[in-house]
């Protein structure tokens, strides 16, 4: 896509105002099909508000969120994921009482226009089934299939999280801190899926992650939040060197 081209995803000026806090000031930001975006910044500084003023959990103050040149800055959170903005949480968010197959059919039958009728005769659906367990299987939790959601390990439910958000298969994935959690042995799964999510050229990866190898190893570009607002927007080397960065998320002085 060329600088020219519509952007799959806009904020312009978007704000939300806590009381007389800002925690989102202004941020005007466009991401484009076939890159990986990491959002980075100190604790506090606005990462995860801004994903929820994407996703529409949180409504913004001021400013507007653009989907393919479409105004959804009033548009409920269950509308902007139809549409397909995809969000996986830091806190895991599963039916903690229906099991891994179950929580992943459910996102499957939703992307089929089915809803989320948990009495449909679902055998007899096998195509559905056999989708289901083609995402279990990615995030290698086939052999967990009829294990409830609730007693995975942490670093479980956080790839079972996963599997639903590639099971919707929306346009756009919005990972915040995926690997958190996680065991040693249990993030290469999750990288390997978001790279595997990155060669997609149709598709737009937007990641919070405070790792920075991580963010080396699979960002095209860095977007730096400080204080609610954007501070730095760039390359990963160049933002990664840049003072601001070094001083505000590394702790870095650099003053003269």
């Amino acid at each position: 896509m060329t600088e020219g081209e519509q952007p799959v995803l806009e904020t312009r000026g978007l704000t939300i105002r806590f009381g007389g806090h800002v925690a989102v000031d202004h941020v005007s930001c466009a991401f484009r099909p076939g890159t990986l975006t990491a959002i980075v910044g100190p604790n506090g500084a606005g990462k995860t508000t801004y994903f929820n003023l994407i996703s529409g959990q949180l409504r913004a103050t001021e400013g507007q969120v653009l989907l393919y040149g479409e105004d959804l800055t009033h548009s409920s959170a269950p509308l902007r994921a139809r549409k397909g903005i995809g969000r996986a949480f830091q806190l895991t968010n599963l039916f903690p009482y229906l099991t891994v197959l179950e929580n992943v059919r459910l996102a499957v039958q939703a992307r089929a226009g089915m809803g989320l009728n948990l009495t449909s005769m679902w055998s007899s659906h096998r195509e559905l089934i056999e989708k289901a367990e083609h995402f279990m299987a990615r995030v290698a939790l086939g052999e967990r299939r009829a294990t409830l959601a609730s007693a995975l390990s942490h670093g479980d439910q956080r790839k079972l999280e996963v599997a639903i958000l590639l099971a919707l298969e929306p346009d756009i994935f919005m990972f915040d801190e995926p690997t958190a959690g996680m065991s040693v042995d249990e993030v290469p799964v999750i990288l390997e899926l978001i790279n595997e999510i990155k060669q997609q050229s149709d598709k737009t990866i937007l990641l919070v992650e405070h790792k920075m190898d991580v963010v080396r190893s699979l960002a095209d570009r860095i977007i730096v939040l400080h204080q609610g607002a954007l501070v730095a927007d760039g390359e990963p080397a160049t933002v990664i060197a840049s003072p601001i960065v070094q001083e505000a998320y590394l702790g870095v002085a650099v003053s003269a």
